[in-house]
């Protein structure tokens, strides 16, 4: 609250998931790897093909967090609302461990 207090911009709380990114020899390993992941519940994985023939697999997970809390320097929520926020981040980061 003290920083929020400081803030003469916006402020924003932001939570960003695990990623694993995994070079792949063959697409099939890849596919294969994104059905693993797809199957364990990181939605937003995807396979990249680069131009060189680089195959990338990306395991992402869906537990993104982005909440502006000031705008010019002016709170815009809560600190009871805060506190809730920094309790749902928390959870999101015991699930992404």
């Amino acid at each position: 609250m003290t920083a929020l207090e400081k803030a003469t911009g916006d402020v924003v709380l932001k939570f960003e998931p695990f990623v694993l990114h995994v070079l792949c020899q063959e697409l099939q390993d890849a596919q294969l790897l994104h059905s693993v992941a797809i199957d364990s519940g990181f939605r937003n994985s995807g396979i990249t093909v680069g131009r060189g023939g680089k195959i990338m697999m990306a395991v992402r997970s869906t537990l993104c967090l982005e909440v502006p809390l000031s705008h010019k320097g002016k709170l815009m929520v809560s600190e009871e609302y805060i506190e809730f926020l920094i309790c749902v981040a928390n959870q999101k980061m015991e699930e992404n461990t």
